[in-house]
């Protein structure tokens, strides 16, 4: 093996290793970055970089950072993060959670539904994960306990659903990984919307045999009579997240904008939401404008973090290493492509899913195009196995996120339980996607295509 090739590796297991030190990611990929050219400059090892005449290894990190930072797609994420917060913020899933509940509580397990269809409207107008499933624990978890839920099975609804925000447009780990795909955000927008469709369907789907099954854990519920004024309450209450769905989704899917501007209207959307129902207050405001800030400078320092890792990684060849390791596999195409799957699947036990997008999807993705495979469907595929990282122990991070608001006696061992049986729906969605790639394919191919 090459002195380069010995360092490309040494620099990828330091960052698995270093991960569980606590210490912020992006200082850990910006520092090995640095560390690792010092070594490669004091060992004489080349970088398979055009290096010289102006093309040192400074000037091209810095041109690659500034790529990053003047990209305009990447403008899409703080305005689809403070819409996020906004929705949040402004009472319209509590009356979401109101009208649904009055729907479909009588039926076993209904309680549940309705938690699933309101962060199914959520996750199309938010995409932020802590932002869901701390809504839908607050708003759903304590009515599910006192009507007689299984506990177990409670946490464990509210923690998957509040995950589909990251996979149904729009998600701004879909604006990630369109940006370092090179890809089209609208390709990806459309390909997910049917997968993530078809995910909550199967949590429905589960919910309602899981009440069948075992009606003590998931009990009808007391509830009004359905008649007019529940239907017409339903209906206002779906009218205005339904608004900013066709706002933000409807004009990137028709093409009267980008998916940048189409952000922007839907922050404006949601701002003009919340001042029309009167329940955000100006300090409210504020404290939305400081956690949007904060969060996009979160994902902006490992996204520069990650950049000049990468730059790094494969000036020392890592990733060539990585294909040649790939196709060496004793597997045809598919077998390969599985094993990216599950690579990634065991990697999101302990990685968040911003490095597994800014570090891993730009190494194994030229391997997966190489052989022949449709980019959208690869990148759909990988996003949902990235799904899955949200509940799987010990780095699940909406585990955490319930764990912060939940009420007492729910401990993080009833949330792991809960959330078994939805980590194998997401696997059962990701073999279904596996098998049928229209699913994914067909609607940008009709959008887009000839």
């Amino acid at each position: 093996m090459a002195p380069n090739e010995i360092l490309a590796l040494l620099m990828f297991f330091s960052f698995i290793s270093l991960v569980f030190s606590g210490f912020p990611v992006a200082w850990i990929l910006g520092g090995l970055s640095v560390i690792f050219t010092a070594l490669a400059i004091v060992l004489d090892v080349d970088f398979q970089i055009p290096i010289g005449l102006g093309w040192d290894y400074t000037s091209l990190t810095v041109d690659r950072i500034w790529n990053v930072m003047e990209n305009w797609v990447m403008v899409a994420l703080p305005m689809f993060i403070l819409m996020g917060l906004l929705l949040d913020r402004s009472g319209i899933a509590r009356d979401l959670m109101i009208s649904f509940a009055r729907l479909f509580g009588g039926i076993r397990g209904g309680l549940a539904i309705t938690v699933t269809l309101i962060g199914l409207l959520l996750a199309a107008t938010t995409g932020i994960i802590g932002a869901s499933v701390v809504l839908l624990a607050l708003l759903g978890l304590p009515v599910m306990l006192k009507e007689g839920y299984d506990a177990s099975f409670a946490a464990g609804t509210v923690c998957a659903v509040g995950t589909l925000g990251i996979l149904i447009p729009p998600s701004i780990m879909l604006v990630l990984m369109a940006d370092r795909m090179s890809m089209s955000v609208g390709d990806l927008f459309l390909g997910a919307v049917f997968p993530g469709a078809l995910l909550g369907g199967l949590y429905i789907v589960y919910i309602l045999v899981f009440g069948l099954l075992r009606p003590e854990a998931a009990p009808a519920a007391k509830h009004d009579p359905v008649d007019w004024s529940a239907i017409v309450g339903l209906f206002k209450a779906i009218l205005p997240p339904a608004f900013l769905i066709l706002a933000v989704l409807g004009s990137i899917f028709m093409g009267l904008a980008t998916p940048t501007e189409a952000a922007g209207v839907g922050a404006a959307g949601a701002l003009l939401l919340a001042w029309a129902k009167r329940t955000l207050s100006w300090t409210e405001l504020r404290d939305v404008l400081e956690e949007t800030t904060q969060t996009t400078a979160f994902i902006f320092a490992v996204l520069l973090g990650a950049t000049a890792f990468s730059l790094v990684l494969r000036g020392l060849g890592g990733d060539e290493l990585i294909e040649r390791a790939l196709l060496s596999l004793p597997f045809d195409a598919t077998g390969i492509v599985i094993c990216i799957l599950i690579a990634t699947f065991l990697l999101g036990f302990f990685l968040d899913w911003i490095e597994l997008t800014l570090i891993i999807l730009p190494l194994v993705s030229p391997v997966v195009l190489n052989l022949g495979f449709d980019p959208v469907w690869f990148t759909v595929l990988f996003a949902v196995c990235l799904q899955t990282s949200f509940l799987t122990p010990p780095v699940g991070f909406a585990i955490f996120y319930l764990k912060g608001v939940a009420p007492p006696g729910i401990d993080v061992g009833t949330i792991y339980r809960g959330v078994v049986p939805f980590i194998a729906l997401q696997i059962l969605g990701l073999l279904i996607i596996f098998n049928w790639q229209g699913l994914v394919t067909w609607l940008p191919a009709q959008a887009y295509g000839p």
